[in-house]
């Protein structure tokens, strides 16, 4: 059931830091996109077809990594609440680490990198969350010590469930 609030909502997508635009939901909604092999999709977009492959994931950055005829893009998505809180001045300081690491799906712990002791920079893999036949890297929002982990290699999680915890 969706409202009309969430038909207006927008995105802000960046590729290659380079070229900035607004994607609404009604053009979501209107975007043909198809799967043909693993990982390589087609999409038709207000009259224009692209074929791309996805080469990474990152969602807890909201990160894309696309390849189209050759050249790779590095696609970056803001919705309207994380320009609120960049305009408000409210982000959270470059390397705060939080006291666990969630699942921003539903999906199968494939490989796990850390151990209970484990000290771990900004950007180091955790784990690796296999969801919709894509591999999904989680990576370490900040610097820490892994206090716990909470999920296993080949243990099926739900969306939000803990994965890996900081002292």
């Amino acid at each position: 059931m969706s409202s009309k609030s969430e038909n207006n909502k927008s995105y802000i997508v960046k590729a290659n830091e380079e070229l900035e635009f607004e994607l609404t939901a009604a053009d979501l909604e209107n975007a043909d996109i198809q799967q043909f092999e693993n990982g390589k999709f087609h999409l038709i977009l207000d009259g224009k077809s692209l074929q791309y492959e996805v080469e990474g994931v990152d969602l807890n950055e909201k990160k894309v990594h696309l390849k189209s005829n050759g050249k790779v893009y590095r696609i970056s998505i803001r919705d309207e609440l994380d320009v609120l809180i960049e305009n408000m001045g409210l982000e959270t300081e470059e390397g705060a680490l939080e006291s666990t690491v969630n699942a921003p799906m539903p999906g199968l712990v494939l490989e796990v990198f850390v151990s209970p002791g484990d000290e771990v920079e900004e950007g180091d893999q955790l784990l690796i969350l296999e969801a919709m036949k894509m591999e999904n890297v989680i990576k370490s929002p900040g610097v820490g010590r892994v206090k716990k982990v909470e999920k296993n290699k080949g243990e099926s999680v739900e969306k939000g469930a803990v994965l890996i915890e900081f002292e």
